[in-house]
């Protein structure tokens, strides 16, 4: 899969709320209530980016969980970056919190 280029990155994320580029990744943050809602969710990604074959870097703090994707074969992010971060909005909003 090919890297995209930093404009090609910039016009994709303008699909993406509060997702940014940077260092090589795109990345957002995601708050919640309560530490264990985060665990779970970080859970249902991680089913996702599992079915996909594609895994993001994540970061647990507190009530505070960041996803950054970027694909290392490729050296940079690529259209199956933006494919996992689209499923992660999804099911984001599918939650019952």
């Amino acid at each position: 899969m090919a890297k995209l280029s930093a404009d090609e990155i910039a016009q994709k994320l303008k699909a993406l709320p509060a997702w940014e580029s940077k260092d090589n990744a795109i990345s957002k943050m995601f708050k919640f209530k309560e530490f264990l809602h985060g665990i779970e969710f970080v859970q249902k990604v991680a089913e996702i980016a599992e079915g996909a074959d594609h895994h993001p870097d994540i970061t647990i703090n507190y009530t505070r969980v960041t996803f950054s994707c970027s694909t290392h074969d490729a050296g940079g992010v690529t259209d199956k970056d933006f494919k996992l971060a689209e499923n992660i909005e999804i099911a984001f909003k599918d939650l019952d919190e």
